[in-house]
């Protein structure tokens, strides 16, 4: 008579066996949609500094022309007429070559500059001297 430890292992064994025979499920991979990658503009343009104190402007030295407040400690700048077409409106971060951080556009500049921005420097001349006027890549 077959103990009861035989007849275990049998019934395991078979249901190893059965096991072994079915097909198992493939693992479904989910798809993943591609995000649109966002597009970069970048485009070479001349930069010079600017300042906006009292003795230089008028009775709102700190107003900009989109009623925007520039802050001495801020990174901003203005943009040239036609810059604005391309997408460097107000509010927008671009990434200046040369430059840490990102600085936001805040202001705009006369009708008569083309391909041209200005970097705000507060009521720092001798830095905006400094700097002058230079060739200088853009990322937006």
């Amino acid at each position: 008579m077959p103990n009861k430890y035989t007849f275990l292992s049998v019934v395991i064994l078979s249901f190893l066996f059965v096991g072994c025979k079915q097909k198992m499920p493939t693992p479904t991979v989910p798809k993943v949609e591609k995000q649109p990658i966002p597009k970069k503009n970048v485009l070479t343009v001349t930069a010079s500094a600017y300042t906006s104190c009292k003795r230089e402007t008028d009775s709102t030295p700190f107003l900009a022309a989109w009623n925007n407040r520039l802050k001495p400690n801020v990174k901003s700048i203005a943009v040239s007429r036609d810059l604005l077409k391309l997408g460097l409106t107000n509010g927008r971060r671009v990434k200046i070559s040369g430059l840490r951080g990102h600085y936001i556009v805040l202001d705009k500049m006369n009708k008569r500059w083309k391909k041209k921005i200005d970097i705000y420097m507060g009521c720092n001349n001798k830095r905006a001297r400094k700097w002058g006027k230079r060739k200088v890549t853009i990322v937006w």
